[in-house]
């Protein structure tokens, strides 16, 4: 099969098309062939060197695909309704830049209802993390009040839809005024510009100084203290990324008198069983709205996985410029 490999750590540049043996699926398992492959900022630091393959997964790049079951652990497909031949989007540990691809039956999830490969694809790595973070961590209920930072990323265009179909009210940051309006468009109902506005003072005003009740966090740094800063009482703060470093100074008596909690997960390297579970979740509670279009798919841009010059480069290039919208995604 083709396939993406990462020759050495470095620029975009060092991904280039290779040959791989087909991979096997073992107990527990299916083989995909590959019509997409999402593109994630894990793979952007992956591709650096600061993201280490957990044990015994592939060390080609890429969480997300969709395409076609072309084979698989029998019974275990049974157990979960699928068959050979079926479309599937799945969250991967890794080799998703690949022609074929290798998921746990558990991690697989029907491609929606008149969604294509391509939409599809956009949908395990943000939709678990938002769902595991937003909604099981952060215990977002509807009528709560959810603050997302970058929400024109990937992560907050899931984050705000699914947020605001479920009852919550939304406000969002994002580093442009045309980024900002687009997360209203998508439904956000507040959108601060972090390059113009101080979003503590705003995000207090909005909420008639009571602060919000969640803060979805993919900078960490100096921003967690200013986040301790806006949450409301008994207000959560979790952290998915440290995108503005690993260290923070914060203010600990508002987190005694405000009985805050602040938490944080990364989900690549948790069990196929935790997985699972938040699969099931999602299929229950989230595909409706993926089918009856109360959830849509943003997608910025696609790729040739296998073009010339290499198409993940390019995905990746863009990626680091942070000049999408939504979701960016390589094709097979």
């Amino acid at each position: 099969m083709k396939a993406i490999e990462i020759t050495s750590y470095g620029a975009p540049e060092v991904l280039r098309v290779a040959a791989r043996p087909d991979p096997v699926a073992g107990e527990g398992e299916l083989l995909i062939r590959v019509a997409a492959s999402g593109v994630n900022r894990p793979d952007v630091l992956q591709r650096m060197g600061h993201y280490p393959v957990p044990p015994g997964a592939s060390d080609l790049p890429g969480l997300e695909v969709a395409g076609e079951i072309v084979s698989g652990d029998a019974k275990a497909l049974a157990d979960a309704g699928f068959k050979v031949g079926d479309r599937v989007c799945a969250l991967v540990a890794g080799g998703g830049y690949a022609e074929l691809c290798v998921a746990p039956v558990a991690q697989c999830l029907p491609v929606p209802k008149g969604w294509s490969d391509i939409e599809a694809a956009s949908l395990p790595e943000t939709f678990f993390t938002v769902w595991s973070n937003v909604f099981e961590r952060g215990r977002l209920q509807k009528g709560e009040t959810l603050l997302i930072q970058g929400g024109s990323s990937g992560i907050g265009v899931t984050a705000i839809q699914i947020a605001k179909a479920l009852g919550a009210t939304v406000i969002v940051t994002a580093g442009s005024d045309d980024k900002c309006e687009a997360c209203l468009k998508l439904g956000a109902d507040h959108a601060i510009n972090y390059r113009t506005s101080d979003f503590v003072e705003v995000a207090k005003q909005l909420t008639g100084g009571k602060g919000v009740d969640v803060v979805l966090d993919m900078v960490a740094g100096d921003y967690v203290a200013r986040e301790v800063e806006c949450l409301a009482e008994d207000g959560r703060l979790v952290i998915i990324a440290v995108q503005g470093g690993v260290k923070s100074e914060i203010n600990a008596g508002l987190v005694l008198r405000r009985r805050l909690t602040i938490t944080g997960s990364t989900l690549r390297p948790r069990p196929v069983a935790f997985k699972g579970a938040i699969a099931k979740a999602l299929r229950e509670k989230v595909w409706p709205l993926l089918e009856s279009g109360a959830v849509k798919p943003v997608i910025h841009s696609t790729y040739a996985a296998a073009g010339e010059p290499s198409g993940a480069a390019q995905a990746h290039t863009l990626m680091e410029s942070n000049q999408h919208i939504g979701k960016i995604v390589l094709t097979w």
